[in-house]
């Protein structure tokens, strides 16, 4: 559904640093991507560094909700963004302010281990890469595309959450923050994760539970080649249909 973020109402305000983390994960600024040019990588970190601007600091105080564009905006060339990594049909390819998908990424897999409810988010359709040094799930992302879709959440708990994001030399570095310490916090499972055989192709399946509740079934083309011999060596259970 296409939302228009300028309908959101107020922005959020970017306030003084709260004491406590509640929640912090962190995602490597270079990865191995294929053939993807280096230069495309280096162009998405800083798009990352121009969207980090307006959203570190962020306070969604109880009962808020913030959304990833109403606060970043156009990723437009005049507001300083360059051409960077994008899917299109599952294709990589490249655009203005590409790359942005990292930090919705980070973001929503931090939201999923805290007490907001998910208002918007959009699943990955397809795996186009190779595992490299995987920490976290398959299919565990949010995507965005300006002003069409979307990462939004509402503050759900009695406390304020406060985005604290930063660009170390490696990662993206992130932080959920608070007034208290003691916060209603997830245990984010995967289950029944495997690649599946249907005659030349691969798919590749998995849930992720949010303690026993089912929040995330990703069922996805892949882009890559597949062997039995690059499964085994990941320990992933495959079969053929």
């Amino acid at each position: 559904m296409v939302k228009n973020y300028l309908k959101l109402g107020s922005k959020l305000k970017q306030g003084t640093e709260l004491p406590f983390v509640v929640e912090k994960h962190s995602s490597p600024l270079y990865r191995k991507l294929g053939t993807v040019e280096l230069r495309l990588q280096e162009n998405k970190i800083k798009n990352i560094k121009l969207a980090i601007k307006h959203l570190d600091g962020l306070i969604i105080d109880p009962g808020e909700i913030f959304s990833l564009w109403h606060h970043v905006g156009i990723t437009s060339k005049k507001h300083g963004y360059t051409s960077g990594l994008t899917l299109r049909s599952g294709v990589p390819s490249e655009g203005i302010g590409g790359g942005l998908c990292q930090l919705s990424n980070l973001l929503f897999w931090m939201f999923l281990h805290i007490d907001v409810e998910i208002l918007e988010r959009h699943h990955h359709s397809v795996d186009v890469f190779p595992d490299s040094g995987r920490t976290i799930p398959f299919g565990s992302g949010a995507t965005i595309f300006s002003n069409y879709l979307d990462l939004c959440v509402k503050n759900i708990s009695s406390h304020p959450l406060q985005i604290s994001l930063r660009v170390s030399d490696s990662h993206v570095e992130g932080r959920i923050l608070s007034d208290a310490a003691a916060q209603k916090k997830y245990h984010i499972a995967e289950r029944n994760h495997a690649f599946i055989k249907h005659g030349n192709d691969w798919f590749r399946y998995n849930e992720l539970y949010r303690d026993e509740e089912l929040v995330v079934v990703n069922f996805a083309p892949v882009k890559y080649e597949v062997t039995t011999k690059y499964l085994a060596d990941l320990g992933y259970e495959w079969i053929e249909i």
